[in-house]
């Protein structure tokens, strides 16, 4: 058997959908760590939108406990 005989043929139509699916799933991965990405700012986001509003909502219950209290003080 001759080493031409061992060696598949390779053409170019199918180096070329070769190429193309790679560069799809390089595509793919990109577009998943991305995706990641946001997911995970928007967590943050979410995390500190919470801390906020309980930040808020904690003023507003001490400002109204401060004032039940100076009411009841004669």
């Amino acid at each position: 058997m001759s080493d031409y005989d061992r060696v598949p043929f390779e053409c170019g139509p199918g180096l070329r959908l070769s190429a193309q699916e790679r560069i799809s799933e390089v595509r793919q991965e990109d577009l998943n760590r991305r995706l990641d990405r946001i997911e995970q700012m928007m967590e943050r986001l979410e995390r500190r939108l919470w801390l906020t509003v309980y930040g808020v909502a904690a003023v507003i219950l001490a400002q109204a406990f401060q004032s039940f209290l100076t009411t009841q003080i004669p």
